[in-house]
């Protein structure tokens, strides 16, 4: 297990989990497998009536979220985020990194029909870009990982509001109000795991919180949030450090092997909807541009202590163009009832966020290239 700690290896298992639905799904198996993807699997007593595409995404997804809240929680107690000082710089570079990939989107895309997939490509995937990292960055300076950690940190939360706030249709306060008293049950008592009958007892409340949130009309990932950001240190930190080989083995690569399920378009360039040039310009581009101008802003207003170079922010900017898993959940989210888009939004996700890790490698490469001869000198 310990294999699937390395944020080199998990990178590699979502591209490859990626590539092999898309290979599969345009191969004879397609068909069967897209059918067994939209087969429902309901629970009737609970109320919840889900194909096994959407137990992955709205389930299996929402633990990928509990771990990026309890790692969130960690950075703003005791980590990159912990100090406004810390944090300027992450933060005013996510913020730019939203706000021009968003704007560059709703250029292309004047359609209001189609307009509603502007936050496809304000994502960064946090496992892909720090595995991204990993693999030529070993003699960068620890705090430019630091940085982009943070980044994709916020940039996840960011994420989670655009979920809870733009895709929520039919909000039902009732089961939501009901979440509210189980979290903070799930909270209390995670102060005091002192034996497998209270991870039990966890579990279960996790799930009753999970149904309840997907039964309150809000995307039921945002539980898994609620959860992450409650519960306490140790607790915490145990469970992050239990669940992360099952998040990085089979919930990601699951996911997105389910998400890559698409057929390619039997459509000329020409004809292809401007959702997919969007993202192709959005997510590299403007993530890059974005990220870049909001940190040198950021500088300008940081002590030296916590400026960075250029060249580090470049790297780092580039690598925050891989939006890979939360793009393609919100891309799902943004082109449920218009197919065609999605599935064209889906092969603009992926060939966008190689095209990120492409240029973030090479930067990230040449940078601990310029580091290594500082080292030598």
């Amino acid at each position: 297990m310990k294999f699937l700690r390395s944020e080199r290896y998990a990178a590699f298992l979502l591209l490859g989990a990626a590539i092999l639905g898309v290979a599969l799904a345009n191969s004879a198996l397609g068909p069967a497998l897209q059918g067994l993807r939209d087969q429902r699997l309901p629970v009737p007593w609970l109320g919840l009536n889900l194909s096994i595409g959407h137990w992955v995404t709205d389930g299996l997804l929402a633990i990928f979220f509990f771990l990026a809240a309890i790692e969130l929680k960690h950075e703003l107690t005791s980590g990159e985020l912990n100090s406004a000082r810390k944090a300027l710089v992450p933060t005013i570079a996510a913020v730019g990194g939203v706000i021009v990939p968003a704007a560059i989107f709703l250029l292309m895309v004047p359609d209001p029909e189609l307009a509603n997939g502007w936050p496809i490509p304000t994502a960064t995937d946090i496992a892909f870009a720090l595995g991204a990292l990993a693999l030529v960055g070993r003699a960068l300076p620890t705090r430019i990982r630091a940085l982009l950690l943070a980044l994709a940190v916020i940039d996840d939360l960011i994420a989670i509001l655009i979920i809870a706030f733009f895709f929520t249709d039919d909000l039902r306060p009732l089961p939501l109000l009901a979440a509210v008293p189980v979290v903070l049950l799930f909270g209390w008592l995670s102060r005091r795991v002192r034996s497998a009958p209270t991870v039990v007892i966890l579990i279960v409340l996790g799930l009753t919180a999970w149904v309840l949130v997907y039964l309150s009309g809000i995307h039921a990932t945002i539980a898994g949030v609620a959860l992450g950001l409650i519960m306490v240190g140790k607790s915490a930190g145990r469970t992050r450090h239990a669940l992360e080989p099952w998040s990085n083995g089979i919930i990601l690569p699951v996911f997105a092997f389910v998400a890559a399920l698409v057929v390619l378009p039997a459509v000329g360039i020409s004809e292809l909807s401007p959702v997919f040039w969007a993202i192709i310009v959005a997510l590299p581009i403007g993530k890059l541009i974005g990220i870049t101008g909001g940190a040198l802003v950021a500088n300008r207003l940081a002590s030296k202590r916590h400026r960075f170079p250029l060249g580090d922010i470049l790297a780092v900017a580039a690598l925050g163009g891989i939006g890979f898993t939360v793009s393609l959940l919100m891309n799902e989210l943004a082109y449920e009832n218009q197919e065609e888009v999605a599935v064209e939004g889906t092969l603009a996700i992926l060939i966008a966020s190689v095209l990120a890790a492409v240029i973030g490698v090479t930067l990230t490469a040449i940078r601990a290239r310029h580091y290594r001869s500082i080292d030598a000198a």
